[in-house]
């Protein structure tokens, strides 16, 4: 229908005006948090999505129910790996899970330029950060904690010593939260490099394999050439190794490296200053990386 000349028409689209409560920035970045946590296992997502992840979380959760179900089935007199263990032998499956939802947390807003619709409500550049970080590490946080637990309840009906274990319950979960930090701020700086999801994902396993691989090389030179100080301090390298280390000063465990040489409370000092170090300087990366993604 024809509108006469110098009127105008007004059609209703469907649309209708919200009057609820305008919650503010911190429903906002909770929103957020929790939306990345979900994503990072998968749901709410593609059913192709929600594989992966429950595959490696089903295998870190498998390998902990075998340990605790030999324990208890050949009486043992105590668990075939310690707490603080568990996350340095299963590292390839931390490493994969990071590197299948690092990128999926930052690359795909980056990829779809859905930045400015974050930053048209009233979030910062640092909330968007805080939440997409904190939702890592709690994804990480829950893979490599839940087996410590399962091994703990094992220990428990296996009958030992519930002071001992609940203190080496305690140190392991102490040493995964480090790691869960250390890894996501890692991950998300590499996989906030470029918008393409297949590229962080290789860029992320790329540098936990590579920094492991070539410090783990070292180490065994280094030990083969009676160079035990050196042995030690190479673990300041690599993300696994500085974790290794940190616990072995701090929470009672054996360094996984060549000679076992514990480190001492300087040195964990050093190891443990310069794991926050790293965490502190991914998440100024991170937010350098998103005001420019903003501008």
């Amino acid at each position: 229908m024809t509108s006469p000349a110098g009127s105008s028409t007004i059609h209703d689209i469907g649309y209708r005006h919200y009057d609820g409560p305008r919650l503010g920035r911190t429903a906002i970045r909770r929103a957020l948090y929790v939306q990345s946590l979900r994503g990072s296992f998968g749901l709410g997502r593609a059913a192709k999505s929600k594989v992966l992840p429950a595959l490696l979380f089903g295998v870190m959760l498998l390998v902990a129910g075998i340990l605790a179900a030999v324990t208890i089935a050949a009486k043992l007199k105590d668990l075939p790996l310690d707490y603080t263990r568990y996350a340095i032998v299963m590292q390839a499956v931390i490493g994969l899970f990071l590197a299948a939802q690092a990128p999926q947390a930052v690359s795909h807003d980056l990829r779809f330029r859905t930045m400015p619709l974050y930053f048209s409500r009233p979030l910062e550049t640092a909330d968007y950060v805080r939440a997409k970080f904190a939702a890592t590490a709690t994804a990480l946080f829950i893979l490599t904690g839940t087996p410590l637990l399962v091994m703990y309840i094992g220990a428990l009906l296996a009958k030992f010593d519930v002071a001992e274990h609940t203190k080496g319950f305690a140190q392991g979960l102490v040493s995964v939260a480090l790691l869960s930090l250390l890894f996501a701020g890692i991950g998300l700086v590499v996989s906030a490099v470029t918008p393409r999801r297949g590229f962080g994902v290789a860029a992320v396993i790329a540098v936990f394999t590579i920094s492991y691989g070539a410090v783990s090389t070292l180490q065994g030179i280094a030990y083969t050439q009676s160079s035990g100080s050196a042995v030690s301090w190479l673990g300041l390298f690599s993300p696994i190794t500085l974790i290794d280390g940190v616990q072995s000063a701090f929470l009672g465990a054996s360094p996984s490296w060549p000679g076992a040489q514990d480190l001492s409370v300087a040195q964990g000092l050093v190891f443990l200053l310069l794991v926050l170090g790293l965490v502190a300087g991914c998440y100024s990366l991170l937010l350098r990386r998103y005001r420019k993604a903003v501008l």
